[in-house]
C-alpha cells in the first residue's frame, strides 16, 4: 500500500510540474512573445513564405514603433489575419510618394534593405500627394513594395493595432538570427 501511495504522490508531483510549466508558456504566448509564420511574399526579399519569426509583444507597451521595425498587426480587411510590414511613417511626419520612392518630410527614404522594385500608389497613397501621420498612427510598407497590401492601399495603423515587433527568425535554422534594425541617413 505504502508503494502505490508513493507511486501516486510521484505522478502527481510529475502532473503538478508539467501543468505549471504548461500556464508559464501559455502566458508568455499571451503576454510577452508568440511565434508567428510568414504567409506570402510582401515582406522579400527580407522574409520569405513559409519562414518562422517571434515576435514581441511588450516592446511597443514600453515605448513607440520607430521607422524601420518590423511589426506584426492584425489586417484591417480580415482581423483573422495578421500581416507583416516596416514601419515607415511615424506619427507626425509627412510621408509623400514621388516617383516610385518614399520622401518622408520632403526628404527621400533611403531605405538600406534592398527591394529594387517600382512602387505605385494605392487608393489611400497617391503620386505626388503628401499625407500626415496622425498621433498614435504609423504608415506600413511591405519590402517587396509591387506585392504588398500596405498604408498606400489601407491608410494608417493605429499603434494599438500591432501585435509586436518582429524580433527573431528561427526557421529556416539556416536563417537563424536576430532582425537587423536599418539605420537611415535622419
Amino acid at each position: 500500500m505504502d508503494l502505490i501511495k508513493r507511486a501516486l504522490a510521484a505522478i502527481f508531483d510529475f502532473l503538478q510540474g508539467i501543468v505549471a510549466i504548461a500556464a508559464v508558456m501559455v502566458m508568455i504566448y499571451l503576454f510577452i512573445m508568440s511565434p508567428q509564420e510568414i504567409s506570402g511574399s510582401s515582406m522579400e526579399p527580407n522574409f520569405h513564405n513559409g519562414e518562422y519569426i517571434l515576435t514581441n509583444k511588450i516592446m511597443y507597451k514600453l515605448k513607440d514603433p520607430k521607422r524601420g521595425d518590423v511589426v506584426i498587426f492584425k489586417s484591417p480587411k480580415n482581423p483573422e489575419i495578421d500581416y507583416i510590414k516596416r514601419v515607415i511613417g511615424v506619427p507626425g511626419e509627412t510621408v509623400t510618394l514621388i516617383a516610385g520612392q518614399y520622401y518622408i518630410n520632403g526628404k527621400l527614404l533611403e531605405e538600406p534593405y534592398e527591394f529594387n522594385k517600382p512602387m505605385f500608389g494605392g487608393s489611400f497613397l497617391h503620386e505626388n500627394e503628401p499625407v500626415e501621420v496622425p498621433p498614435g498612427e504609423y504608415f506600413v510598407s511591405g519590402d517587396n513594395r509591387p506585392g504588398s497590401s500596405d498604408s498606400r492601399e489601407f491608410g494608417f495603423i493605429q499603434k494599438e493595432a500591432f501585435i509586436g515587433q518582429a524580433f527573431l527568425r528561427y526557421w529556416p535554422v539556416s536563417n537563424l538570427g536576430l532582425i537587423p534594425h536599418p539605420s537611415y541617413a535622419f
